[in-house]
Order: C-alpha cells, then sequence, then structure tokens
C-alpha cells in the first residue's frame, strides 16, 4: 500500500494557552471549582507543557463554558463534517485524485456521535460516488489513525478498491468536560480541534514514494481505566490518568520490537519517527523508553506546539511536518496509542 497523498485541517480561530488561561480566571466556572483545581489549570496553561497554541472550534473562549449536551453536540455536527471534508480535499488535491476515483472512505473520531456517521456528510460534501463503500470507525481513541489505516490496506489488498480516503477527524471541544478531577482538568487544557486525511492506493504517484511495508498492534483490555471517556451528566468526559506516558511509551516499545523482528530490520535502520504527540510527558516518556533524541522527536514537538493534542488526527500532522522538513529518506517508524489502552505501529518507507 502507498500513502499517495496527505491533507490536514484545524479551525482558523487559534488560541495561545495564556489566553485561554485569562479567561478561564475570569469565568464563572472557575469559581465554582476547588483553588487547588484552578491552580492546576493556572499551572498547565501558564507552563512549559510544550503547548503555546490551540485551534480551537469557538468563535471566542468564553464558548467553552456552554456545557450542555445539546451545544456540545451541536458544536461537533456543525465543525466534524467541515474539518474533514476540508483535509480530505487537501489530501486528493495532494494526490492528483478526483473524488469520484474514491472507492471506500474511512473516518474515524471519538469526540461526538452521529447517526448516520460522518461519512453521510462527507461522501456528500466531497461529492464521492453514491456507490462508495463508507465506514465510519468509532470509539478507538487517540490512537485510531493507525487501525484506519489498516482497514484501508485490507480493503487495498483484497483488489475489489483501487484508491481509498482515510479520515481522522476530532472536535475536542466538543468534548469539553470540567470538575475537579486532575485528569480532567489536565484534558480540557492539552486537546486541540483538527483532522486529518490520506488517500492510499496499490501504487504510488510521481511526487513522492510512501510505501506502508507492515504494521502491528497491542490491545490492554485491563489497562482500560487508564484512558479512556466515560458519559456523565450526558456529556462525555475524559479519563486521563498519571501512568499514561509511561504505559504508552513501554507498549510502544513492545509494538516496535515485534514489528522489527518480523520485517526483519535493525532499530539502527530507522531514519524518521512518525509519534502520536500525546503530551510532553508522553513524548519525554518515549524518548527514554525508545532511546530517542530530541531532534527524533521534533516533527511531533512542533505539532504539539502549535495544536496541541489532537488526539487521532495528530498523526496525519506529523507525518506532513516530516515532509515538509525534507525529511530524510528511508524507513520510517509510525506509531500511535490511546484508549483501550491500545498502541498501533506501522513501518514505512520514503523516497
Amino acid at each position: 500500500m502507498f500513502i499517495t497523498g496527505l491533507g490536514t485541517a484545524a479551525p482558523p480561530q487559534r488560541y495561545a494557552q495564556k489566553e485561554c488561561w485569562e479567561v478561564f480566571a475570569q469565568s464563572p466556572l472557575s469559581n465554582l471549582l476547588e483553588s487547588r483545581s484552578r491552580a492546576i489549570v493556572k499551572k498547565v496553561l501558564n507552563g512549559n507543557n510544550g503547548i503555546a497554541t490551540r485551534h480551537l472550534a469557538l468563535d471566542n473562549l468564553n464558548q467553552a463554558f456552554d456545557l450542555t449536551p445539546d451545544a456540545l453536540h451541536a458544536r461537533f455536527l456543525r465543525n466534524a463534517p467541515l474539518l474533514a471534508t476540508q483535509a480530505a480535499e487537501r489530501a486528493l488535491a495532494d494526490s492528483g485524485t478526483r473524488p469520484g476515483q474514491i472507492d471506500a472512505v474511512l473516518i474515524s473520531t471519538c469526540t461526538g456521535y452521529l447517526c448516520p456517521g460522518l461519512t453521510s456528510y462527507v461522501t456528500e460534501l466531497l461529492g464521492l460516488r453514491p456507490e462508495v463503500l463508507a465506514l465510519d470507525l468509532v470509539g478507538l481513541g487517540c490512537g485510531a489513525a493507525l487501525p484506519n489505516l489498516r482497514v484501508g490496506e485490507a480493503l487495498l489488498a483484497g483488489g475489489r478498491f483501487q484508491r481509498v480516503l482515510s479520515i481522522c477527524v476530532e472536535v475536542c471541544s466538543a468534548a469539553l468536560y470540567f470538575d475537579n478531577d486532575p485528569g480532567v482538568l489536565i484534558s480540557a487544557c492539552l486537546f486541540g480541534d483538527g483532522a486529518g486525511a490520506a488517500v492510499l492506493a496499490n501504487s504510488p504517484n510521481a511526487k513522492r514514494k510512501l510505501e506502508w511495508k507492515t504494521s502491528g498492534s497491542l490491545l490492554q483490555p485491563g489497562e482500560r481505566d487508564l484512558l479512556r471517556f466515560e458519559q456523565k451528566d450526558g456529556m462525555l468526559r475524559n479519563i486521563l490518568t498519571a501512568l499514561v506516558p509511561v504505559r504508552a511509551a513501554e507498549h510502544a516499545d513492545k509494538v516496535l520490537r515485534n514489528v522489527l523482528a518480523q520485517a526483519p530490520l535493525q532499530r539502527s535502520e530507522l531514519r524518521g519517527w512518525v509519534l502520536h504527540p500525546g503530551g510532553r510527558d508522553v513524548l519525554v516518556a518515549l524518548r527514554q523508553r525508545l532511546d530517542l533524541t530530541e531532534r527524533d522527536t521534533r516533527w511531533s514537538e512542533s505539532v504539539l506546539r502549535e495544536f496541541g493534542n489532537l488526539s487521532s488526527a495528530s498523526l496525519f500532522f506529523v507525518l506532513q511536518a516530516a515532509f515538509a522538513d525534507s525529511a530524510p529518506s528511508g524507513h520510517w517508524w509510525m506509531s500511535s496509542f490511546g484508549a483501550g489502552f491500545s498502541c498501533h505501529g506501522a513501518l514505512l518507507e520514503v523516497e
């Protein structure tokens, strides 16, 4: 399988972390939280946590405190199809592929629910053929990009599909929740909104060769409560625990070892690292566990700095950042992780 086109999209509204703190500190919600909780938010939004700005689907930051189920659902419905379509249009243009040439579309999200799903809206907005195979892959959390791409690989390998459109879109501002739990508060300070897309095919395009070689996954249901969404008061509430960075790094290392052993390939032969930027502490843990340098994680850090954690869409942004930075040819490693506790990895070959 080849990734022949990439595209990303984010809301035009871009907010600095310190600006978020200033608005939060003056909000009525702030006064409803414990002093310790306000101190956590202040520290995260004003400290050196690797995030400078986030793109949010909010006309102004005060809308972040409109937290009724209906308001959050309306925010998702208004923005998720639009962002997904924008990213897809850019991926199609990058690939030189017309919408009518797409045989299947796969869309992953975890920050909202629609029935019919996002594929119904995006196929209409893109003008895809009515007979296109449209699959909505929900509930995979931050790690969804790689399972989505693996489904695309399977469809192409079956021989009945020539071109597949893979999309991840998250409107994290439609899944905001505030209470005195530290993990809930940190989540509200880390996540941004955006979408990423890729065109997949059995042959490369003339612009570049980005070949998907092999992949692997790891699922640990016993650690489900470390990182997941729950429903509370009719809204999504993120469970984020302090063990996440360590577990993410441990599982990423295991998946990497398994895939390299099957390749077979030595870790020293890897020339590029496309890693989900789950947060500063996650990237630190990955560097320590995988014996990486800050240069190795520079693309993940740049995405985190401008956009925050974009959940499942993050990996497309990092892959795009790597190409924009004239990344070296050779074998690259791409990895995502998230709810479940799940971890995924893929070996790429780039020319």
